[in-house]
């Protein structure tokens, strides 16, 4: 699986980072993360609020910081 965090590197795309290593870390998760801070690549998914999270090139949500459990439901593919 990969991961991505689309944003410019503000302190929510930061927050978002942590909160899905540390979510994928508690339910032993594997997956490969990509920071996206390139511009036109975060207009590549037609994002316009950051942070973005993507989930396999499937974008999951964008301009907040999901809450865990919906984190868990991504990472585990549902």
């Amino acid at each position: 699986m990969i991961v991505q965090v689309l944003g410019m590197g503000c302190a929510k795309c930061n927050t978002l980072e942590a909160k899905v290593k540390e979510v994928a870390e508690k339910n032993n998760i594997e997956f490969v993360f990509e920071k996206v801070t390139d511009f036109k690549k975060i207009m590549d998914y037609k994002v316009m609020m950051t942070p973005a999270l993507v989930v396999d090139g499937v974008v999951k949500c964008y301009g907040r910081i999901p809450k865990e459990d919906e984190l868990l439901k991504w990472l585990k593919g549902e």
